[in-house]
């Protein structure tokens, strides 16, 4: 039997020094850069051999009948449709801007959506990123991503990859209550139970709908979702329920485990407690 082979112990500093060292070759050789990344997730970035680009965006305004949001049953479809219509062009546009600047993925991806009643709005800023160096490539192979560059990189690291933005969304109208009804609730605590019905019906459809995005993109799960869900302010009367997350899927043969880092300070001078004053 072959004896073990010794692990060399990694050396921060060098790494510290030569990502560092990274960035300044970037910045001589490569021209400006704008990233909204830290410090802390540059560095990350270069660990493992990849560099930010550019600062890119996708924005979409799409607009709502009017008189949609009256009252009604069921799903609220064009308010659903027009919400899952202005993801996918914010989406698209980001996309072509990361493709543009020779990006190969987008991290970081802040989300703003609005609803109105004549309108919803969506807004994605991220920052494109691709292996030191690489040049452009095709525009279907490009990721955009909500995960955080540190997340990224620990993504990368463990075998999985990310694919794009999975999104699904659904406005439902709660049902009218009778006015009976609506007496006999005011003066108590009680559970109402057609907003809770409403809640349900649009978060299985939302969700659904996500999941149908991200196995269109042959993925294997979604990660970093993020739900927004409540009544309109315009319309109290109905309810929503947003979710969007990355898409991922093992780019490996098999998962590789992550042994974790132990970072302790020394430079803290608080004391716990002191035994001396203990009774």
């Amino acid at each position: 039997m072959s004896a073990p082979v010794p692990e060399i112990p990694l050396d921060l500093r060098a790494e510290v020094r030569r990502a560092v060292a990274s960035l300044d070759h970037e910045s001589r050789d490569s021209g400006s850069m704008t990233s909204d990344l830290s410090i802390d997730e540059e560095l990350n970035l270069h660990s493992i051999g990849w560099e930010p680009v550019a600062l890119v965006s996708g924005v979409s305004v799409f607009s709502v009948p009017v008189g949609c949001w009256n009252w009604g049953q069921g799903e609220i479809a064009v308010a659903s449709a027009a919400q899952a219509h202005a993801f996918h062009h914010a989406i698209t546009r980001i996309h072509t801007e990361a493709a543009n600047v020779g990006g190969h993925g987008v991290v970081g991806v802040h989300i703003e959506r609005l609803v109105y009643s004549t309108h919803i709005e969506v807004s994605l800023v991220g920052t494109a990123v691709r292996p030191v160096g690489a040049g452009a490539i095709n525009g279907s192979g490009i990721f955009v991503s909500d995960l955080s560059a540190r997340d990224f990189t620990l993504l990368m690291i463990a075998g999985w990859e990310p694919l794009g933005l999975a999104t699904g969304a659904s406005f439902v109208f709660a049902p009218r209550r009778s006015v009976a009804t609506v007496l006999q609730q005011q003066s108590q605590n009680v559970e109402l139970t057609n907003f809770t019905e409403a809640m349900y019906s649009a978060r299985e459809s939302a969700m659904e709908r996500m999941q149908q995005s991200a196995l269109a993109m042959h993925g294997t799960g979604v990660v970093e979702v993020k739900v927004v869900e409540g009544p309109m302010r315009f319309a109290g009367h109905a309810v929503g329920f947003v979710a969007v997350g990355t898409v991922v899927r093992l780019a490996k043969t098999t998962h590789q485990l992550i042994h974790p880092t132990m970072v302790v300070s020394l430079n803290d001078q608080n004391v716990a407690f002191d035994a001396q004053t203990l009774a």
